[in-house]
């Protein structure tokens, strides 16, 4: 899988235990060459009492990716 993944959509999993799917916004290398996504979610997520639209995933908790 290429590890820049701008405009597509992709599943993956948020802190571990939330399943997110979204459109990725940003795929860049963070600090110490891990990938890091910014996902527009397609449904916002309630979290710790705070409404996200998006969030940032490490490379390797993404699922799957759709065209």
């Amino acid at each position: 899988m290429n590890w820049n993944l701008e405009g597509l959509t992709v599943r993956a999993r948020y802190l571990d235990s939330h399943q997110v799917t979204g459109r990725v916004e940003l795929s860049r290398v963070a600090f110490g060459g891990r990938v890091h996504h910014t996902l527009v979610l397609d449904q916002p997520l309630n979290l710790f009492g705070t409404e996200r639209d998006r969030v940032i995933v490490e490379h390797q908790t993404v699922d799957q990716v759709f065209n």
